[in-house]
């Protein structure tokens, strides 16, 4: 078994060529959206403790957004945290902030953000997080604001179903202050009221979910009407550019009509 191991490598690592010079000759998504699912059944299935599927997870999440970089993806999606994890309440959840912290650190002082003009702005009820987390998310925030070349979106104490009650609200608060019309409301100013509205393009070409599981958990309600869903049964922490390209030449094979 061992002595197959280098064929292994040389043969994965072929083939992953092959795939990609395959994939640049047709349409790359602008708009990927992520719901990354299975850091804690991969720990069960290593014997391992959760928080090591998270660390495992936390690479996995650097090593796909460098193969979205080599790929130009210009927009990218994660649903890293839901509101409904935030009542979790225990030692795993505490880990997790503090993961969280570090590795938006790390991203604040990666120079790439910079070379690529990278807009990163974290989505959802930020309030609900610790200081520490909003502090590093707001100065990326203030570092990118200026950048529209690439932009990361970090849905973050997210919920689809709260992202339209907040734009209801803001919607309403309008209306009441007689800035705004109930006759004026329209699908564009919906959008201009989401978390999304900063970005040239709301709607993913592609949402993609891991661990096997065919739901969209409240990602994207509004924006995800139209994009193209692709389910994968491997466990975010194995998430390799291969399953990354693999889903890529699924989407560019799908007739997408977009309700014509």
């Amino acid at each position: 078994m061992e002595k197959a191991a280098p064929y292994l490598a040389y043969f994965y690592k072929f083939y992953t060529q092959k795939l990609e010079k395959e994939i640049k000759r047709g349409t790359i998504p602008n708009h990927i959206a992520v719901i990354l699912d299975g850091n804690r059944r991969w720990a069960k299935k290593a014997l391992t403790m959760s928080k090591n599927g998270h660390f495992k997870g936390a690479d996995a999440v650097e090593n796909f957004l460098d193969w979205c970089e080599e790929l130009d993806i210009k927009i990218i999606t994660l649903y890293v945290l839901s509101t409904e994890n935030l009542d979790r309440k225990d030692n795993e959840l505490e880990y997790l902030y503090e993961l969280i912290r570090q590795r938006l650190e790390k991203l604040y002082s990666d120079p790439r953000i910079h070379k690529n003009k990278m807009r990163v702005k974290a989505m959802g009820r930020t309030e609900l997080l610790p200081d520490a987390i909003n502090d590093v998310l707001k100065r990326l925030d203030d570092a990118t604001k200026g950048y529209d070349n690439h932009y990361l979106n970090i849905a973050i104490a997210y919920g689809g179903q709260n992202e339209l009650v907040d734009a209801i609200k803001k919607i309403a608060t309008r209306v009441k202050d007689g800035s705004i019309e109930v006759n004026d409301i329209s699908k564009d100013v919906i959008e201009a009221n989401l978390y999304t509205a900063h970005l040239p393009q709301q709607s993913p070409d592609l949402i993609l979910r891991t661990s096997g599981e065919q739901r969209m958990s409240g990602f994207l309600l509004w924006q995800g009407a139209y994009s193209e869903l692709i389910f994968m049964d491997i466990l975010w922490p194995e998430f390799r550019k291969i399953d990354l390209l693999r889903a890529i030449r699924t989407f560019q094979r799908r007739n997408r009509r977009i309700g014509k």
